[in-house]
């Protein structure tokens, strides 16, 4: 059996390799390595296969992030909707730009924003400076947009979705990324949809702010030298774009190969004793597609004393199976955020813990190796490792 990752990326790069090469050789021999005619070419295959308006390619998916919030106009001092439970970028943005990162719960089953006494207290938080959210489609499946559309219309919000994980997903029939008012994305070589090195995309069916977004991420200029907004430098280079083009003909057949091995996951995870007893398997939200960019399950205490978790990390680690923790502290907990961040019992001394959800979770989840080239012998011998654990 091969060594097992995390991410097999070579394996993946094996099985179109003449498709990449040949896509690179051709960048090259144009040498038209910035704004080379591929990332206008990807961007509009993209654009069609999300069924959206505009892509608009970028540095990398915190970049989008932040070029969203300052494409929406928000002012240093304007509070933003952000869960606890996810990447730092979602909230480091934020404090970039001096907003106010207001931190929400999460589903504890889900890891998203779709109620379980996590979003539905959202409106608490709500003050005159709250200007917008930002849901995050964690792991690979959408929180719910129809509950957060509701709340962004009863409070004229605006909805930036970070969908850098959940490329690929539907929300009722929808992509992730295109029902919020921008939709953001990363190209992270582990994403989904992955490039050889760092990039990410901004989606949107709004014409002001496409031609806004694109300003902004090229200095903010429509005009070469003539700079009519403050912006930044964050483009998708050409040979980023000419292999994603690439990989974005296969992304269908990477999702459902991620949907597979999750399949063969939850199959020998679920009903087995004792494991019913100590691991949680994936849940999926019947409102959503996963694309499982993660394999995440809830590790819950009692074998043994301390953190089952993390004893089950190490034993994992020496059979030789990677594994990681999607995330080890809340944003809450973060030295980074906690003078700046603000959550309910900042508005109410009288609340109970509002982020208890999001604090468990970083205690007790535990990704497991997830890729579109995971085998079946690679996955029944993860099981039987952790049944052993277990027993």
């Amino acid at each position: 059996m091969d060594q097992i990752k995390m991410v097999d990326l070579l394996v993946q790069h094996n099985q179109i390799r003449e498709e990449i090469d040949s896509a690179i050789k051709a960048v090259i021999d144009s040498s038209a390595f910035i704004k080379g005619k591929p990332v206008q070419a990807f961007e509009e295959n993209l654009a069609r296969y999300l069924g959206v308006k505009h892509v608009i390619g970028c540095g990398n998916g915190t970049d989008a992030l932040q070029i969203a919030l300052m494409a929406l106009g928000l002012e240093p001092g304007d509070e933003v909707l952000v869960p606890a439970f996810t990447y730092v970028a979602t909230a480091e943005v934020i404090a970039l730009l001096h907003l106010i990162p207001v931190m929400y719960d999460v589903n504890p089953r889900t890891f998203n924003t779709d109620g379980c006494n996590s979003f539905d207290g959202i409106e608490d938080l709500i003050t005159p400076k709250t200007r917008a959210i930002v849901p995050v489609h964690l792991f690979g499946q959408c929180s719910d947009m129809d509950a957060v559309k509701a709340i962004a219309e009863k409070y004229n919000l605006k909805i930036v979705e970070d969908c850098a994980q959940a490329l690929g997903s539907y929300f009722r029939g929808k992509k992730a990324g295109t029902i919020g008012d921008i939709g953001c994305t990363s190209f992270f070589p582990t994403k989904n949809l992955g490039g050889m090195g760092d990039g990410g995309a901004l989606f949107t069916n709004d014409d002001a702010l496409a031609e806004k977004i694109r300003m902004i991420a090229n200095h903010g200029q429509k005009v070469k030298y003539h700079h009519d907004i403050i912006g930044c430098n964050s483009r998708l280079d050409t040979l980023q774009a000419a292999v994603l083009d690439v990989k974005l003909r296969h992304l269908d057949e990477y999702i459902s190969a991620r949907r597979n091995a999750a399949t063969s996951y939850t199959k020998h995870l679920k009903g087995l004793d004792p494991l019913e007893t100590h691991i949680c398997t994936p849940v999926e939200s019947n409102f959503t597609t996963h694309t499982y960019h993660q394999y995440t399950i809830i590790v819950k205490d009692g074998i043994q004393e301390g953190n089952t978790r993390d004893r089950l990390k190490a034993f994992l680690a020496e059979k030789d199976i990677p594994s990681m923790i999607y995330y080890p502290l809340p944003l809450n907990e973060q030295d980074a955020f906690r003078s700046i961040a603000k959550k309910r019992e900042d508005f109410n001394p009288d609340s109970e813990d509002s982020l208890h959800n999001s604090e468990y979770l970083a205690q007790h989840v535990l990704s497991l190796p997830m890729h579109p080239c995971l085998t079946e012998d690679q996955i029944s011998y993860i099981v039987d490792v952790i049944k052993a654990f277990c027993s």
